[in-house]
C-alpha cells in the first residue's frame, strides 16, 4: 500500500526498497500525528504538541558514526575524526536493514538542505517512525506540494530504530550504528531512537560536500537586522554558551539557529526548523522558544510531563538534562521568510570560560579568528559530570568537531579567507565567568553581554579606545558606555592577582598543548597568533 505524493520515477522500489507492507510519502503534519498516535509513538501534549521518548539514547552516539573508506573520499577524509567502515561491512550492513524492513510500514519526506537554490540538497528520509518523520519534515525544507512530482533525491537515509547492528559482521562498534557512503549517497542509522542523528547526519553530509563548492559550512546561528538582509551577524558557539538565546534578539531577524552555509550569495540556512533545548526554559527569559512547546506539532522529547494534565516539567531532567523540542522556523514570530541573508558584518565566536580568565568581548584579526575557530573553546564546570571537580576545558575544533568529515584547517581557512574579503569583523565573546573561576566569581552578567553585542553590531564598538590583552594579544575594549570598566578587564575583577596569573598560564598553556596538532597544517600568520598566545 502506498499513500501519499512523490515522483512516480523515484519511489522507494525503484531505489532497491522493496517488498514492504506499506509506504507514506511526504504526508503532512496531522497525518504524521495521527500515525504516530495509532502506532503508540508518543502522546499529544498542551496545544498539540506530540511528547516522546527516545528509551535508552537521549543524545548523539559519536562513537558509533562512521564513514565507509571509499576510493573517491579516502585522500579527503579527516580519518582522524571520522572511524572508517569497510566497504564490504557497509554492503553487509545496508543488505542487512533491508531485509529488516521488509514487510513493515516506512514513512518517507523528500526534502531540501539549503534554502539558497545553488547549494540545496535534494535529501529523502526513510523512517520507521512516524514521528521521526515528522522531525525530520520540521528541520528540514519543505518542497512545495506540486515540487514532489519532479523532486528527485541525491542522498538517502535509511533509519531503522529496531535494528540492531552486529559489530562482527557490520564493522562497527556496538548494536547503534550511523554510516555515511558517499559513493552510494546513502546514510543508514539503526539502533536509536534520538531523532537528532537524522539532522546532524545531513549536517556532516553538507559539511563535506560545500567546501568543494567555496561555501563556508558552519555550526552557528544567525540572523539579521529588521529591514536589512545585508547587516547579518553569525554566532558560533558550543552548547551552554548562548547561541541560541543571544541571537534571538527581538531587534533582529532569525534567519536560523544552528546550521548555515556562508557562500558567494551570502549567508543560507540548511535547515527549515529549531531543535532548541527545553532545560529551565521559561517564558520571561526565552518566550518565543518557550511558546512554541504549546503548538501544533511541535516535537517534545524526553520531558517529564504530567499525566493528566500534559503540563511540561522544564526542570526536571531526570530523563536526561538533553531534553528538547523540533519546530518549524515560522513558530519563530520574528524569523526570517527567506532564511537568506547577505555577506556578515559580524562573527561572534561565543565561549563559556569557567576559568574566569577570557575578557566579556574581544576583537579577532582574520588570523586570529582562525586559531579561535581552530581552537573552538569552552568549558565544562565541576558538578556537571561525575568526576569533574573542577572547570575542564573542551576544545571542539570548528565549534563542531563531531560533524566534521574533513581536517579542520579546510574551514578554517575558508572562514579567514572570507573574513578577509568582505571585511567581517571577528569578536571572541564570553558569556563564562568573572571575578574568579567557577565556585569562585559570578557568571558574566547578561545584560552586560547584550550591552556589548550590541554595541559591536551596530558598529560602534569599534569607535573606542582598545587595549592588547597581555595573554591572547587579541583587542580588547578599554571602555563601553553601560558596562563597568572593571568588568572589562578580567585581572582587575579579582581579589587575588597573582591568582589570576596563574590561571591565565594555565588557560594559555591549554590553548598551545591544544594547538599544536595544527601547526602543521596552517599559515604561517596563524602560526604567529599561536607562538604569542603561547
Amino acid at each position: 500500500m502506498e499513500t501519499g505524493k512523490v515522483n512516480p520515477d523515484h519511489t522507494l522500489a525503484q531505489g532497491g526498497i522493496t517488498n514492504v507492507a506499506s509506504v507514506h510519502y511526504n504526508l503532512l503534519e496531522p497525518a504524521l500525528i495521527e500515525a504516530a498516535v495509532k502506532r503508540d509513538e508518543g502522546t499529544i501534549g498542551q496545544g498539540g504538541a506530540f511528547l516522546v521518548s527516545t528509551g535508552k539514547h537521549t543524545g548523539r552516539s559519536p562513537k558509533d558514526k562512521f564513514v565507509v573508506a571509499e576510493p573517491s573520499v579516502k585522500d579527503t577524509i579527516w580519518w582522524d575524526n571520522n572511524p572508517p567502515m569497510d566497504p564490504e561491512a557497509f554492503a553487509r550492513l545496508h543488505a542487512d536493514m533491508l531485509a529488516h524492513v521488509e514487510g513493515g510500514e516506512l514513512f518517507v519526506q523528500d526534502l531540501y538542505a539549503g534554502a539558497d537554490p545553488d547549494y540545496r540538497l535534494n535529501v529523502r528520509v526513510v523512517t520507521e517512525l512516524a514521528w521521526h518523520n515528522l522531525f525530520i519534515r520540521h528541520l528540514l525544507r519543505r518542497p512545495e506540494l506540486e515540487e514532489l512530482e519532479s523532486f528527485i533525491p541525491e542522498f538517502t537515509i535509511l533509519n531503522c530504530p529496531t535494528f540492531k547492528a552486529d559489530p562482527a559482521r557490520h564493522g562497527c562498534r556496538s548494536e547503534t550504528v550511523i554510516a555515511m557512503s558517499f559513493e552510494t549517497k546513502t546514510i543508514l542509522i539503526g539502533g536509536t531512537s534520538y531523532a537528532g542523528e537524522n539532522k546532524k547526519s545531513v549536517f556532516t553530509l553538507l559539511n563535506y560536500l560545500l567546501p568543494e563548492k567555496g561555501v563556508m559550512p558552519m555550526h552557528c546561528s544567525a540572523n539579521h537586522a529588521t529591514g536589512d538582509a545585508d547587516d547579518v551577524a553569525v554566532f558560533f558557539g558550543l552548547s551552554g554558551t548562548g547561541k541560541t538565546t543571544l541571537s534571538a534578539d527581538p531587534a533582529r531577524t532569525l534567519i536560523g539557529d544552528d546550521e548555515h552555509g556562508w557562500s558567494d550569495n551570502g549567508v543560507f540556512n540548511f535547515e527549515g526548523g529549531c531543535y532548541a533545548k527545553t532545560i529551565d526554559l521559561s517564558p520571561e527569559a526565552e518566550p518565543e522558544i518557550y511558546g512554541t512547546t504549546k503548538m501544533f506539532g511541535t516535537v517534545i522529547e524526553n520531558m517529564v510531563y504530567d499525566e493528566h494534565t500534559k503540563e511540561l516539567d522544564f526542570k526536571d531532567d531526570s530523563l536526561t538534562p538533553n531534553m528538547r523540542c523540533a519546530y518549524p522556523l515560522n513558530y519563530i514570530s520574528n524569523a526570517s521568510d527567506t532564511s537568506l541573508g547577505g555577506m556578515p558584518r559580524n562573527i561572534v565566536m561565543l565561549t563559556c570560560d569557567a576559568f574566569g580568565v577570557l575578557p566579556p568581548i574581544a576583537r579577532l584579526t582574520p588570523a586570529q579568528a582562525m586559531y579561535h575557530f581552530l581552537s573552538g573553546f569552552t568549558s565544562k564546570v565541576a558538578g556537571t559530570e561525575k568526576g569533574v571537580t573542577e572547570p575542564s576545558p573542551t576544545f571542539s575544533t570548528c565549534f563542531g568537531a563531531p560533524f566534521m568529515p574533513r581536517r579542520p584547517e579546510a574551514y578554517g581557512a575558508l572562514l579567514r579567507d572570507k573574513i578577509a574579503d568582505h571585511g567581517a569583523t571577528c569578536w571572541l565573546v564570553n558569556t563564562g565567568w568573572t571575578g574568579g573561576a567557577y565556585g569562585t566569581g559570578s557568571r558574566m552578567p547578561i545584560r552586560a553581554t547584550r550591552a556589548l553585542l550590541t554595541a559591536a553590531l551596530t558598529g560602534t564598538l569599534n569607535e573606542v579606545e582598545f587595549r592588547k590583552d597581555a595573554n591572547f594579544g587579541f583587542d580588547v575594549p578599554v571602555a563601553v558606555e553601560g558596562v563597568s570598566d572593571v568588568l572589562l578587564d578580567p585581572r582587575r575583577t579579582w581579589d587575588d592577582k597573582e591568582a589570576y596569573d596563574a590561571q591565565a598560564a594555565k588557560l594559555v598553556a591549554m590553548f598551545a598543548d591544544n594547538f599544536a596538532q595544527y601547526e602543521a597544517h596552517v599559515d604561517d600568520d596563524v602560526m604567529r597568533i599561536a607562538v604569542t598566545a603561547a
